[in-house]
């Protein structure tokens, strides 16, 4: 067995197992949403980190785990995070040879939860604040600047360097100005990449995050399913995996989370485009990438 076929049979596994494990007599198995929500990120990132867990929202308890053993014990000093937009697990469940990257270059693949509703700046408020929508107060597709503590503000506040690096407009862009950290905002996704490799070969940030919102636009034109949007998706990976390679290169002497991880899904409408924002599965059910590397 190839290590992408026991990667995927081991996410697809897991996932069947709490489906049987949270199926009640009498449910609608159709109706079943993922179980780990992307509130969990911004605690699990500053608690690994020895910080304060920001927001009041659950840790993730498989990546705390997975953390906790592969830098046996050990905070890490680096944090590289990915965000695609509208990754959905459907598209990861049906073109599963389309991530092989993604699963070769991270140690575990979790089925995750998104937030209502289903749309990027109410997403990306909570993956990054560990609250819910209610709570730091994006209920709707806007772009406000968060007033709502942070991941960045905590990393601030032990005097740690941020990085956001995005394309102009875009809700990363906006809702997380005003802080003593660094914008790094590009007109076109293929600067943003650019921009973040060479972060990660000047080695001066503690956290580094990265937007790319081309699949995002792309599905909504032409289809989640389009040809035009499954190559954008593929790009997405690979770009992926070319930072993660540069990590391993440039941070040999530092222990580092990094991660793949959108803010949704997405689905088909009527007329061949795409879109999000709805509480059904297709929207709220995502999967992210998460490796752990531990410096030599």
């Amino acid at each position: 067995m190839s290590d992408l076929t026991r990667k995927a049979a081991y996410v697809l596994a897991a996932a069947k197992e709490r489906i049987k494990n949270n199926f009640n007599e009498g449910e609608n198995m159709s109706d079943l949403f993922n179980s780990v929500c992307i509130t969990s990120v911004a605690p699990t990132v500053s608690s690994a980190f020895g910080m304060n867990a920001v927001g009041t929202e659950s840790e993730n308890p498989v990546l705390s785990a997975l953390i906790e053993k592969k830098l046996s014990g050990r905070k890490p000093d680096r944090a590289f995070l990915y965000n695609p937009d509208a990754v959905a697990l459907w598209l990861f469940q049906k073109y599963t040879p389309k991530f092989k990257d993604a699963l070769l270059c991270s140690d575990i693949a979790l089925p995750m939860l998104s937030v209502m509703p289903s749309v990027t700046p109410v997403c990306f408020a909570s993956m990054y604040t560990g609250v819910m929508p209610e709570v730091h107060g994006i209920r709707a597709y806007k772009k406000p600047v968060l007033k709502q503590y942070t991941l960045f503000d905590e990393f601030i506040k032990n005097n740690k360097k941020c990085a956001i690096v995005s394309t102009e407009g875009d809700s990363i862009s906006k809702i997380f100005l005003e802080r003593k950290m660094d914008y790094f905002i590009y007109d076109t996704p293929e600067e943003v990449n650019e921009k973040a490799a060479e972060l990660i070969e000047k080695d001066e940030y503690d956290l580094i995050v990265v937007y790319n919102g081309d699949y995002d636009g792309t599905m909504h034109k032409y289809g989640p399913e389009s040809a035009e949007a499954l190559e954008v998706l593929s790009r997405n990976i690979a770009v992926y995996k070319s930072f993660v390679e540069k990590i391993q290169a440039q941070w040999k002497n530092h222990d580092v989370i990094y991660g793949f991880m959108p803010d949704h899904g997405c689905h088909e409408i009527d007329g061949g485009c795409g879109s999000h924002g709805l509480y059904m599965e297709e929207d709220m059910n995502i999967i992210h990438f998460y490796g752990v590397f531990s410096r030599s």
